[in-house]
């Protein structure tokens, strides 16, 4: 019985670890080697509440691109239609971005914090099931 519930928190435990490492350094590469550029907040006609918003941007090689911003408006930071912000984009693929100052780096943490936790946890068990 602990067996089985610690080999299913060691691989969910595993996988959000995974996931904040992945975001992490995801977060941290297009900040070394993003191209930085001006983007318009703009809102899907088909958009009702809150949410993400399109962010419209043209890349160096002149490509216009419109795609979904990767944070969400919030009351102290909104993303109001027609707003530029600052954004920097892979220049291998530009749909990859990253809003300048609202990386939220604090939540890829979060994963790494819990998933550490919930495997440790789950080790804990595994021993008990011995």
């Amino acid at each position: 019985m602990f067996a089985l519930l610690a080999l299913n928190l060691l691989v969910g435990g595993a996988l959000a670890y995974l996931a904040g490492v992945v975001g992490l350094a995801q977060t941290r590469r297009l900040r070394r080697v993003g191209v930085s550029t001006s983007a318009l907040v703009t809102r899907r006609a088909s958009e009702d509440g809150p949410g993400r918003p399109l962010l419209q941007f043209a890349t160096r090689d002149g490509l216009v691109l419109e795609v979904f911003s990767p944070v969400g408006a919030s009351r102290a930071q909104p993303l109001t239609a027609g707003r530029e912000v600052l954004v920097r984009y892979d220049p291998a693929d530009p749909r990859q971005v990253v809003v300048q100052g609202r990386e939220r780096t604090a939540i890829e943490y979060g994963f790494m914090v819990a998933g550490a936790v919930i495997v440790l946890t789950a080790l804990t068990l595994a021993a008990l099931a011995i």
